[in-house]
């Protein structure tokens, strides 16, 4: 049986405008999995929510149950992620990540440990310079945690193995990989 009310932290992956005023927000929840929750006049000049509903926030948020989506009815940052929107190559691997995670992961209602990982990796790009290993680092990690890759064995082309689970390919590569050689 599904709450009516429910509240989690969780990491806002993708947004895309909804009628006049609304806008849906895919979010990984930390005790929730994928979501995706109805902001009701978010793009509103005096919005509240403005602010703490970008992509790749960590946020604080509580939820109903809608008869389509799921509505969110409030909203609280807990981390911009500041140090990585000041570096337009942070900037590109960060929504490399949430990308990455929006697609290989689904709305099943199941909590997720991607939800760490993701977390963790974005805490890391703020203070890391060698952002191709970083890259790597988490695409293997990511991997080996959905199982699609065994433990301890070598990822020599992640990018292909990436390619060959999610069945399609990723948008934000290419200025990826621009950037980041």
């Amino acid at each position: 049986m599904k709450l009516r009310t429910y509240s989690s932290e969780g990491i806002v992956l993708s947004r895309k405008n909804y009628g006049e005023a609304d806008r849906i927000l895919v979010i990984l929840s930390k005790n929730f999995g994928k979501l995706s929750l109805l902001a009701k006049g978010i793009r509103k000049i005096k919005s509240k929510k403005r602010g703490s509903l970008e992509i790749f926030c960590q946020i604080k948020f509580s939820a109903v149950n809608g008869h389509g989506f799921d509505i969110m009815t409030e909203a609280e940052t807990v981390n911009d992620f500041a140090g990585v929107r000041v570096n337009l190559n942070k900037i590109s691997l960060a929504y490399y990540f949430s990308e990455v995670v929006n697609k290989i992961t689904h709305e099943d209602g199941r909590p997720s440990t991607v939800y760490s990982l993701l977390s963790t990796a974005l805490n890391e790009l703020e203070e890391e310079t060698e952002l191709k290993k970083l890259r790597m680092k988490f695409i293997y990690d990511l991997l080996t945690e959905m199982g699609y890759w065994p433990v301890n064995k070598k990822l020599l082309d992640a990018d292909i193995v990436l390619d060959d689970v999610l069945e399609r390919k990723i948008n934000s590569i290419r200025v990826g990989k621009a950037v980041l050689q």
